[in-house]
């Protein structure tokens, strides 16, 4: 190395109560990102109607944006990082507000889906950048709380705005769902420019060109797999081909980084400490889950239940706010117990929740018999992901902190993606499984609809005849058996999750510092470029 990197910050740091402020506005620029994230699924028919495309093209127009935003979540919050946190937070704000105002007014199919990859392209300005500046800028003895509120947003603000999506589309139209993250970005962006300080890195090292594009690449390819594969098949020669360009350009990324090693964009080498790799792992799994509960909940609230959408949403916000409220709390209990401690407590109760989801659930005993189970597991995930998170950003020193958020959100959206593909195709197969052996008597048109999911078979009770009651029941019982079989596979995975926090997850709050400084020693600051 060169010599030590210098850090450039604003000459007198922010007092307690801009340090709110700087909380409340990059908190909002969050909640606008997460929003849009789930924001159109509950609108996939109003899509199809409006713009006349298949299902395939409705699923594009939701999954292009999660795809533009992780596949440039490492580069840009490296960019952020040597050119100014708070040029590009302000960047971010007017590329995503801009791309949502297109989305709304968009005439076709093609116009919403460049806007939409716009949109994503905002977002991974934003998203990184939210969580640099809060490490960069809180003191340490408040950094752990304010990590929380962050991670609490992150968390349960999908819901939220899934709620509040549900709203628009039920009282006005889908192109509303976009005035809301316009509004959100309006005010972060007011708050931004008046509260941020803007705080950068210098290198001694150019930028890593190589690094950034092979991660574009790397992530493009194994979301676009995760993505694609439930609805083209996990055999289609373009899934096939999505894998082998993402595996591979995963290889070179990992061979190329360790080749740059101090220089590198991210020091794959820090993966063999317990912070960073205990928190990454953590929160892979913890939101692969959480993504994966949603692809099951929303059909038993609407096929089994008979809910709307935006009922449906409403019955989550328990399970979302308690997450918030958890998350708040994790940092003075891992304060107290150590993270590992309350990381291997939240793991438990959020697979004891996934337990008693998949032991009460039945189509007689409805919300009850799920409410108890979403409510341990939302604790449990609020407990989790702030330590996890924290663990991740002290993992890196403080000139790479836009480095440490990107790949905290990386670690979410490749967890959320794996969650959805993995958690959804075991409900299929066990929905499949049990219906087949429910179908005697019932005529074959119906049948074949019927296994093709529960809702095509309520569709298809109208044509069922005398059999028409007795297929949805069978359909209803048979997606509950499918959902018995999601959730005791993620009960499995959170059983491995725990003993491995267990083993290798931070053992004191020693081992996960409150975020590295600017005056550390240079041997302490292992990634720097």
């Amino acid at each position: 190395m060169s010599g030590p990197d210098k850090s450039t910050l604003e000459p007198t740091g922010p007092d307690a109560r801009q340090r709110r402020t700087i909380l409340i506005a990059v908190c909002i620029a969050l909640m606008a990102v997460i929003a849009s994230v789930s924001g159109l699924n509950v609108a996939q028919p109003d899509l199809a109607i409006t713009f006349d495309v298949a299902q395939s093209t409705v699923l594009w127009i939701i999954n292009i944006y999660t795809l533009g935003l992780a596949a440039l979540l490492l580069p840009l919050g490296a960019i952020g990082d040597r050119f100014g946190r708070k040029p590009m937070l302000v960047a971010g704000l007017a590329v995503f507000g801009a791309a949502n105002v297109v989305a709304a007014l968009a005439p076709s199919a093609e116009i919403i889906l460049a806007a939409r990859l716009a949109g994503g392209v905002g977002a991974a300005m934003i998203m990184p950048i939210t969580l640099a500046v809060i490490t960069s800028t809180f003191p340490p003895a408040e950094r752990g709380q304010a990590i929380g509120v962050w991670t609490g947003v992150a968390g349960g603000g999908g819901i939220i705005g899934m709620f509040l999506s549900a709203a628009l589309v039920d009282l006005v139209t889908w192109r509303w769902l976009f005035a809301l993250p316009v509004v959100l970005v309006v005010i972060a962006l007011v708050m931004a420019l008046r509260s941020v300080p803007n705080s950068r890195e210098t290198s001694g090292h150019p930028f890593d060109t190589v690094g950034a594009l092979t991660s574009v690449v790397a992530m493009v390819g194994l979301i676009f797999v995760l993505q694609e594969g439930p609805e083209r098949g996990w055999t289609a020669p373009l899934t096939l081909l999505g894998l082998v360009v993402g595996v591979a350009a995963a290889v070179a990324f990992v061979a190329w980084e360790l080749r740059r090693r101090d220089a590198a964009l991210l020091d794959v080498r820090l993966f063999g400490e317990r912070s960073l790799a205990g928190g990454s792992i953590t929160l892979l799994v913890v939101f692969g889950v959480q993504a994966g509960i949603f692809v099951v909940l929303f059909p038993f609230f609407q096929a089994v239940l008979g809910w709307s959408a935006l009922v449906s949403t409403l019955a989550m916000m328990p399970m979302a706010v308690l997450m918030m409220v958890a998350s708040s709390l994790a940092p003075r209990l891992a304060q107290r117990v150590g993270p590992r401690v309350t990381m291997a407590a939240g793991i438990l109760l959020a697979g004891a929740g996934l337990a008693l989801m998949a032991s009460a659930v039945s189509v007689d005993g409805g919300y009850p018999s799920i409410l108890p189970g979403m409510l341990t597991m939302g604790l449990g995930m609020g407990l989790s992901m702030t330590p996890s998170t924290e663990a991740i950003t002290s993992a890196l020193p403080r000139e790479r902190q836009g480095v440490a958020s990107a790949l905290n959100d990386v670690t979410r959206e490749l967890g959320t993606a794996l969650g959805i593909a993995l958690l959804g195709a075991l409900l299929s197969a066990g929905y499949r499984s049990a219906v087949d052996a429910r179908l005697d008597g019932v005529p074959d048109g119906a049948a074949d609809a019927a296994r093709q999911g529960v809702a095509n078979a309520l569709d298809a009770a109208a044509d069922a005849g005398p059999q028409a009651q007795e297929l949805v029941r069978a359909a209803q019982e048979s997606f509950v058996e499918g959902w018995q079989s999601a959730m005791w596979a993620g009960v499995v995975v959170m059983a491995v999750l725990f003993v491995y926090v267990l083993v290798r997850g931070p053992r004191s709050p020693s081992d996960t510092p409150a975020g590295p400084t600017a005056d550390q020693p240079e041997p302490a600051r292992a990634a720097a470029g």
